[in-house]
């Protein structure tokens, strides 16, 4: 899946050491991943609710192949603990529509440890959609500490802090239009997982 960055563009960053996933790989798999919605939301109106922040290039991407018509909403979510504890889940930024009876998909950039993501999963039961499934760009099923339903999922990843495609590290490397593993040194030891 991933190639040595030897072979990488020269103006690649120094801290990416390998690439996991390259640009023409991503749009593929968004592609297909377009298409198994079209096929399953054949007829219905779906909300796309990206996940703020890592989500935002994923969720472009994808509804941009759909050939239906969707609605489109963020969420922003935050942990209040520290590097090494979690701490609470709250939301920084709600829907700014109603979801009850609707055919929601959350749009996710990586599913890691599912704390978030299930405590999120459950916020939106609790509105009444009358679906709701999950479409995840990467899933890091090795450092899952909560079980989480990925109903569309893009790649399965080994357990390697990655950026860009959206993801990143202290704000940078989002713009990255592959997803590619960052050197530690580059984050510091206390960091693990995205």
């Amino acid at each position: 899946m991933g190639s040595d960055c030897n072979s990488c563009q020269p103006d690649w960053p120094a801290e990416v050491v390998e690439v996991l996933l390259t640009a023409e790989q991503i749009d593929e798999r968004v592609r297909g991943l377009a298409a198994e919605l079209q096929d399953d939301y054949a007829g219905a109106n779906p909300l796309l609710v990206g996940v703020l922040t890592g989500a935002v290039v994923f969720l472009s991407d994808l509804m941009r192949h759909l050939q239906m018509p969707v609605r489109v909403e963020l969420m922003g979510l935050r942990s209040y603990g520290d590097a090494h504890v979690p701490g609470e889940l709250c939301l920084t930024k709600d829907l700014g529509c109603e979801i009850e009876g609707a055919d929601v998909i959350l749009v996710e950039d990586i599913v890691d440890t599912g704390r978030s993501l299930a405590w999120l999963l459950e916020e939106l039961r609790k509105r009444n959609p009358r679906s709701l499934k999950l479409c995840a760009f990467l899933n890091k099923p090795s450092r899952r500490q909560v079980p989480v339903q990925i109903d569309y999922l893009g790649f399965e990843i080994p357990d390697h802090f990655v950026v860009g495609y959206g993801l990143d590290y202290a704000g940078r490397y989002r713009n990255l239009p592959y997803v590619a593993v960052l050197n530690p040194e580059a984050y510091g030891e206390k960091k693990h997982g995205n």
